[in-house]
């Protein structure tokens, strides 16, 4: 499957949970026929519990539910919790999801790391955001800065087709699709001109770093890329660095409170070379960067699941929308260049670690390591990720009550 540019699209950003769970729980709660809901993070806390409230009504009232979650990411959903949905009638699958071995997680990585949701067909959102309470404002310190969009028109189509083509659904429910939903049932056409692209490990292994690398070769103002966790290899920084070589302002926004500390450790590690070709760095000192997110000029940008470091760019499955549309480009940049201005401290030579022999060895092997790291992951023992479905429970008395609740709602996850 191949997508291409679709015009007429009516595209939201959603910032935080504080917009995004509002959006989808209100879209979940209208739908009439059928929802996909794909995530790498469900947690069991008040946001998971909200989610599985919203999704236990719409299965009651017969609409098919189909949900993907990651092994890795999600490995602690209760029994209880997964058993009332499947009772339900809610298709329930987890990808990739292996024993732990001496109780450590072993599906590190080939991770399901999108975050997707189509509702009937007609509304779909797609960006970087989990479901779990650490990505409300008011979760405290730890709160994470995210984003997703909300998109209407026919770029819905591409992502319904390209989910029938990776989730193994009946012939029957296939058809469903093919014949109940087409694009001119998007009666609200916008402006928006969008692409869905994907990354994956057969046919589309770099499709998301090649539209980054476009549109750094096409910017002719400014640039701005949000990314939570930044590592990308030689080819994109050296794109960016010659970006910023010949006139156009490229920032970067990076993490300055990770909530790995690996991160700020490896990010660090291209200062000197990025800073010395003249891109602005900022560090988000505010709380977590969780962002996958950029802009060129006054019509280009991104939003999705793809960081850009090795697991995403060359591991991970992941999607993100590329938006063509002034108005969407500008709402982005306000929020960004608010953030910068905020929340942020511009890296400046006194960051950088001191040039020394020691120092140098040091980026040179990190930076090989982490470069190549992906390589060497495909030298352990191969395996081919699966999707587990999980079977509805012989007997579940839960099945009956209305409002299942959770035995703890301040779960940290």
């Amino acid at each position: 499957m191949k997508c291409g540019w679709r015009e007429g699209n009516q595209i939201q950003l959603l910032e935080n949970g504080d917009q995004y769970y509002p959006a989808v729980f209100s879209a979940i709660e209208k739908a009439e026929s059928k929802i996909i809901l794909e995530t790498f993070i469900w947690f069991e806390d008040s946001v998971g519990w909200q989610l599985h409230d919203v999704l236990l009504k719409a299965a009651r009232r017969g609409v098919h539910i189909e949900l993907l979650l990651d092994g890795y990411g999600s490995p602690d959903l209760s029994d209880r919790f997964v058993g009332v949905l499947t009772s339900a009638g809610v298709i329930f699958r987890y990808y990739d999801p292996r024993p732990r071995l001496f109780g450590m997680r072993t599906n590190l990585f080939r991770r399901m790391h999108r975050k997707i949701v189509v509702v009937d067909g007609i509304v779909a959102f797609v960006g970087g955001i989990n479901y779990s309470a650490e990505h409300m404002s008011n979760y405290g310190p730890e709160a994470k800065q995210d984003y997703a969009v909300r998109v209407e028109g026919p770029v819905v189509q591409d992502i319904v087709q390209f989910e029938l083509e990776n989730l193994p659904s009946n012939a029957e429910v296939r058809r469903f699709w093919r014949r109940r939903h087409r694009p001119e049932e998007n009666r609200q056409p916008g402006e928006a001109q969008t692409l869905f692209v994907w990354r994956d490990n057969n046919e589309h292994r770099d499709d998301i770093e090649r539209h980054y690398l476009k549109m750094l070769a096409n910017a002719r103002r400014e640039v701005i890329i949000a990314n939570a966790y930044f590592f990308p290899g030689y080819r994109l920084l050296h794109a960016m660095r010659k970006t910023a070589r010949r006139g156009v302002r490229v920032k970067l926004v990076v993490q300055g409170e990770p909530d790995m500390p690996i991160v700020k450790v490896g990010a660090r590690l291209l200062y000197r070379y990025l800073l010395k070709g003249g891109v602005h760095i900022y560090e988000y000192k505010r709380r977590p960067l969780h962002g996958k997110v950029a802009l060129m000029d006054d019509h280009w940008a991104t939003v999705g699941s793809s960081n850009l470091d090795p697991l995403s760019l060359s591991l991970n499955l992941e999607a993100n929308l590329i938006i063509h549309d002034r108005e969407f480009n500008q709402t982005l940049r306000d929020n960004l260049d608010a953030i910068i201005a905020q929340d942020c401290q511009q890296v400046d030579d006194t960051m950088v670690p001191k040039r020394s022999w020691w120092n140098l060895g040091k980026s040179v092997v990190a930076f090989h390591f982490l470069r190549h790291f992906p390589a060497m992951v495909g030298w352990l023992p191969a395996h081919t990720p699966k999707l587990a479905q999980v079977s509805p429970p012989v007997q579940n008395s839960l099945e009956t009550q209305d409002r299942i609740e959770p035995e703890n709602t301040g779960v940290k996850p």
